[in-house]
């Protein structure tokens, strides 16, 4: 390997020590190989304002990687989910996931497309469409795109399943989003987020769809 392709290895391995993550050969030629098409492709296309394949393992790998603990599936929505991220990650970390990346975006969408064939990922389906014209139920939805939780849980309430989660990674600054939810919509759990090779805290926010109350 080159000195850059040694360095983002040493990189990777390092921080999903440091996040206690174990992978096995093919996942972790995966990922190294969703890092070097992404970079290639980010040239042409301007994918990420991210350019050194060293920090786009630890700003798009590590940062997906860190929601692992938090994500149970069986079917995951990825809104705005970009050139595939956090789905992309967590499709090859957990093989048994039903992964749907949903971006209106073409050409980061012909991206997930791509990386989808490339890497052989079977539990992947990328989709060119706004949300809003977007149908299906889901165990889980997650973002880290959104502006503001309202707007996240406004245009994806008809998205997650009764009983489902909205997982939506999020800056430190959240509260004042949390006090503007609807009330069928539930906080459940906050978590930092320590990212590895990453400056300040991320978190992710879990939101829980009450079911509607029925009459007496």
């Amino acid at each position: 390997m080159t000195r850059i392709a040694d360095a983002v290895a040493e990189r990777l391995d390092a921080g999903l020590a440091r996040l206690g993550i174990a992978v096995d050969a093919e996942q972790r030629r995966r990922l190294l190989a969703l890092v070097g098409l992404l970079h290639k492709w980010n040239r042409a296309y301007n994918l990420t304002a991210i350019r050194s394949p060293e920090e786009m393992v630890a700003r798009h790998l590590l940062d997906s990687a860190a929601v692992l603990p938090h994500v149970s599936g069986p079917r995951l929505l990825d809104v705005g989910a970009g050139p595939g991220f956090p789905g992309l990650v967590l499709a090859i970390l957990a093989p048994g996931l039903e992964v749907t990346l949903l971006d209106s975006n073409g050409k980061k969408v012909r991206f997930q497309r791509q990386a989808v064939m490339e890497l052989g990922l079977t539990n992947v389906t990328p989709v060119q469409a706004r949300i809003e014209a977007f149908e299906g139920r889901f165990e889980q939805v997650i973002s880290r795109a959104f502006a503001s939780l309202g707007d996240f849980v406004g245009l994806t309430r008809e998205r997650v399943a009764e009983g489902g989660q909205w997982l939506a990674m999020k800056g430190p600054a959240v509260e004042e989003e949390l006090a503007g939810l609807p009330p069928e919509v539930a906080p459940v759990a906050r978590y930092a987020l320590e990212v590895p090779f990453e400056v300040g805290t991320r978190l992710l926010v879990v939101l829980e769809r009450r079911a509607p109350e029925r009459a007496p």
